[in-house]
């Protein structure tokens, strides 16, 4: 008997055991050991095919945003199905090209970029990056013309939107630190376009993570598409316009529109305004590879008290971050459920900090040594993760056509002492 998991596709539950593309997670945990993530590449791919079908007959790239989930095979799965990708540092650059992907096919965001991943970017001929203030613009052109190249910019702008988001992963409004203001945004155009070791090619825009509703990014193309409109007016042409991401997942009865819905009323609004033709770019992470990932756990004690019930696991903030930064919820259950009766407790891992905590008031029916999967792992986890309380960071599985394949080993301590010395 299968019992499907919503939002989920290709995690169910299958007589009684929760298996990853019809793997048995269980199987991977006594394999690989705990805590350990395990995605399925199916569910990526899906992901992304829902906006290939939004994006049918126009002129689109998709660059996965890679500050989600930078694991080198999860990287050579975009790869391969012909994906570019938006980094934000020099490292995570290095990682495109360790995984076999395109530097043609990069965009290269971030506020504080520093001339040394500049010039890197720019040797390995870097498709474009999103310039985020003017002081960028000038050193981005003192070090163009170092290297006698031209740099191929797009402007991001801040077009004050409100994402409707936790304020973290809210990037769009004023007092965000990201992009130019709208209101700076034609005179720097103007002052870019004249200096010599810059190409204008195109307008950026992202205003956000975990979005679930349609509004912010209506509202947000309309004042993009203004811009674009005045821009060319005074002289400056744009080739591309670039969407960005931040399209949420389901975690707790979220309901983000669909990737090919969302899209379908975007490019309306790109049509209607006679831009349906340009050359369009959007850089999606969460929606791509959330729901994709599960991070398995064991239970090691469980710890009644007087106003707080605690299932103490072996997974921690470290390897889950996300609850302790933003009180994210991640939905937990067990990898083989128990008939009876649970009982509402906290689920904490072993870190000597109160912010360790994966899920509150869970209602679990588990005993020592059973195995739960935190869902919805599959992004801002691993590569958000460290070895605080000198923990080795967890392995990772991607399960592929019925195999799992190892992309990550889990770290040991001689990994973590191997840069460091005494006096």
């Amino acid at each position: 008997m299968t019992a499907q998991l919503p939002g989920h596709p290709h995690i169910a539950y299958v007589d009684n055991a929760l298996c990853v593309e019809g793997l048995p997670l269980a199987d991977l945990a006594r394999t690989h050991g705990t805590p350990l993530f395990v995605y399925s590449q199916q569910s990526m791919l899906d992901a992304l095919a829902a906006y290939q079908r939004g994006f049918a007959g126009r002129k689109a790239q998709i660059c996965y945003a890679m500050k989600a989930n930078s694991s080198l095979g999860v990287l050579q799965v975009f790869a391969k199905a012909g994906c570019g990708f938006d980094i934000v540092s020099g490292g995570e650059l290095e990682r495109v090209l360790a995984a076999g992907g395109d530097a043609a096919k990069v965009i290269f965001s971030g506020v504080g970029k520093s001339r040394a991943e500049m010039k890197r970017a720019l040797q390995v001929g870097i498709g474009c990056f999103n310039v985020e203030s003017e002081a960028e613009i000038d050193v981005l052109n003192e070090v163009a013309l170092g290297l006698g190249v031209r740099a191929p910019i797009s402007i991001r702008v801040n077009p004050n939107v409100d994402a409707q988001t936790h304020p973290y992963i809210s990037t769009g409004l004023k007092g965000n630190k990201f992009g130019i203001a709208h209101e700076r945004t034609l005179q720097t155009y103007q002052r870019a376009a004249q200096l010599p070791g810059l190409k204008v090619v195109g307008i950026d825009c992202h205003i956000g993570s975990q979005i679930t509703s349609e509004g912010p990014y209506l509202d947000a193309m309309d004042r993009v598409l203004d811009l674009v409109q005045a821009i060319e007016a005074a002289g400056v042409p744009i080739h591309h316009i670039d969407f960005g991401g931040g399209l949420g997942i389901n975690y707790n009865g979220d309901t983000p529109p669909a990737a090919d819905t969302l899209w379908a009323k975007l490019l309306a609004k790109l049509d209607a305004r006679g831009y349906g033709e340009r050359q369009f770019m959007i850089e999606p992470g969460r929606s791509l590879v959330g729901n994709a990932g599960v991070c398995v756990t064991e239970v090691l004690y469980l710890k009644p008290g007087e106003q707080k019930n605690f299932c103490i696991v072996d997974a921690a903030m470290n390897d889950l971050p996300r609850p302790a930064m933003y009180e994210a919820f991640h939905q937990i259950v067990p990898l083989s459920p128990r008939a009876g009766k649970g009982e509402v407790m906290d689920v904490v891992g072993p870190i000597c900090e109160s912010g360790d905590w994966l899920g509150r008031d869970r209602d679990l029916n588990v005993h020592s040594g059973d195995l739960l999967a935190v869902l919805s792992a599959g992004a801002y986890c691993m590569s958000m993760s460290s070895n605080y309380n000198t923990r080795g960071r967890a392995a990772e599985v991607l399960v592929s056509g019925g195999k799992a394949h190892v992309i990550r080993q889990r770290d040991t301590v001689a990994d973590q002492l191997r840069n460091e010395q005494l006096v």
